[in-house]
């Protein structure tokens, strides 16, 4: 009876751990925004003037938390919450209450898996705030050049409001793309929620 009863308790952790799982992978895609969005802050010059999210009562970066909410409209335009919920009804078919998680944890697939997942999200992130931040690196050294030929400009006083001004205009060049971005990176989040189904348990019979 006690052997039925702590198998009950290791099945019920163990949903738990799948659904801490999924939702780990996907929180980590919709924070690869906000970690591009402080990436262009801090050279644009706003990651002084970040703003409280409402949702996690943490400070964000404002061009983050913009294109967190933009993120947000194009995943529900492209109906991705009923893929989300379809999801998590297949993971019932995709892992069932008979998978063997706790041998995949002990053999270091799905550490290894959360890895990978992390270090490519970093790498979209810094992919999708390259352009701006390239912009801003270039325009910090045109004023470093300015500073040497030019001493008689302060630099620290142009610099900033001509970085806001190129930060802006670069921003709203780059908006239409934003569509774009977003669903990629919505297929790469899928992708990547497929792939964590199959190192669980792998795909279910007839599929």
């Amino acid at each position: 009876m006690n052997r039925n009863k702590a198998e009950y308790v290791l099945a019920i952790f163990r949903e738990i751990l799948l659904g801490v799982l999924l939702g780990f992978v996907v929180y980590l895609f919709f924070s690869v925004v906000n970690t591009a969005g402080s990436l262009m802050d801090m050279q644009i010059g706003f990651a002084m003037a970040n703003v409280i999210d409402p949702h996690t009562g943490t400070s964000q970066p404002l061009l983050g938390n913009f294109k967190y909410m933009v993120m947000i409209l194009i995943f529900l335009m492209m109906n991705g919450h009923h893929y989300l919920l379809k999801g998590l009804m297949d993971s019932y078919q995709w892992m069932p209450l008979s998978n063997e998680l706790f041998a995949r944890i002990m053999s270091g697939s799905i550490s290894d898996f959360l890895v990978r997942v992390v270090g490519n999200t970093f790498l979209l992130a810094m992919q999708v705030s390259a352009p701006l931040v390239t912009a801003m690196l270039l325009t910090d050294a045109g004023l470093g050049m300015l500073a040497k030929t030019a001493p008689q400009y302060n630099v620290f006083v142009i610099g900033m409001p001509l970085k806001l001004i190129i930060g802006l205009f670069l921003l709203v060049l780059l908006m239409p793309g934003l569509a774009s971005i977003f669903e990629r990176l919505f297929s790469i989040m899928f992708e990547s929620l497929e792939q964590l189904f199959g190192i669980v348990q792998g795909p279910p019979a007839g599929r």
